[in-house]
C-alpha cells in the first residue's frame, strides 16, 4: 500500500495498472456525492455559508472535504460536492451529529432568516472502483475546469464497461491531456449500483476539454477497443443517451481546484 500522504490518505489503484487489480488492497472508504439546488437568488448565500461555516462543522464531525463545484451552465442554480467518510456506518453518524450540532443549529438560523438556501438535495453514497486513482485535492496554479460524467451501461454490462476503463480508457485519457481524478459506482441498487459509473475527469479549461475529447475520439487506439469491446460484449455498453456530462467549476472555498 503507498504511503498514506496529505492527498487526505485515499488508497486506491492508479488507472495505469502495474499490478492486476484482485492484488490491490479493497478500497472501503465511502464518498457522497450530494447536489443543492439553491432557492432563486440564494447561490451566493450558499456558498458564503458552505465558505465561512459549513466545511468546518463538516470537519468537526469527521467528514472529508474533498471538492466544491457549480457547473459552468447553472441555470437551476446547483452546487455540486464530495465528501469522504471512513465508511458507510461513519457516514450515518457524521451527519446525525452534524444535524444536531448546535454550532450548525445556529448557522441555519441566521443564514435563513430570509428565507430558505436550499430547495433540494440529491445524495449519492460512492464506492471507488478498482482503478480508480487516488484522490488528489491540490489546487493547481490556476482553477482547473472539472467534468462530472454519468455513464449508464447496458443491461448486464457494466463490467464491460469497467474493463475498457480499467485496460484502456484511463490511460487514453491521460495520453490526451486529461487529468483522471476519481472513479466510482453507487453503494445503493436504487441509486444505480448495479449498472451506472459516476467519474471526475479535469481538464485546464474548455477548449482543452474539447480538444482531447476531438483527440480522444479519433484516436485509432480508442476506436479499436471500442469496437472490440462492444463486439466482445455483443453491443453498446451503455444505452442510448446513456452518457451525462456537467462541466463544473471549483468554488473558491473547494479544497480542490
Amino acid at each position: 500500500m503507498q504511503k498514506l500522504t496529505l492527498l487526505l490518505g485515499f488508497t486506491c489503484g492508479i488507472c495505469a495498472l502495474s499490478v492486476p487489480a484482485a492484488d490491490k488492497p479493497k478500497e472501503t472508504r465511502c464518498y457522497e456525492l450530494r447536489t443543492y439546488y439553491a432557492a432563486p437568488g440564494k447561490l451566493d448565500a450558499l456558498n458564503a455559508r458552505f465558505r465561512n461555516h459549513t466545511m468546518r462543522i463538516f470537519g468537526k464531525h469527521g467528514m472529508i472535504n474533498i471538492g466544491y463545484w457549480t457547473p459552468a451552465d447553472n441555470a437551476d442554480n446547483r452546487l455540486i460536492y464530495l465528501l469522504g467518510f471512513p465508511s458507510r456506518e461513519a457516514a450515518k453518524k457524521s451527519w446525525q451529529e452534524f444535524s444536531s450540532d448546535a454550532d450548525w443549529q445556529k448557522v441555519v438560523s441566521e443564514s435563513e432568516s430570509g428565507g430558505r438556501l436550499v430547495m433540494r438535495v440529491e445524495s449519492v453514497y460512492l464506492t471507488s472502483t478498482d482503478y480508480a486513482p487516488e484522490i488528489q485535492t491540490s489546487k493547481a496554479a490556476e482553477p482547473r475546469l472539472f467534468e462530472l460524467r454519468t455513464y449508464t451501461a447496458a443491461l448486464g454490462k457494466l463490467e464491460d464497461l469497467h474493463a475498457r476503463f480499467r485496460e484502456h480508457t484511463c490511460k487514453l485519457f491521460e495520453k490526451h491531456g486529461m487529468t483522471n481524478f476519481g472513479y466510482w459506482t453507487p453503494m445503493d441498487k436504487e441509486k444505480g449500483a448495479d449498472n451506472t459509473l459516476i467519474y471526475i475527469v479535469a481538464h485546464q479549461n474548455k477548449a482543452a476539454a474539447d480538444a482531447s475529447w476531438k483527440a480522444f475520439r479519433e484516436d485509432p487506439a480508442w476506436v479499436a477497443v471500442k469496437q472490440a469491446s462492444e463486439e466482445k460484449a455483443g453491443g453498446s455498453l451503455t444505452v442510448p443517451e446513456g452518457v451525462k456530462s456537467v462541466f463544473m467549476a471549483p468554488t473558491d472555498y473547494s479544497p480542490t481546484r
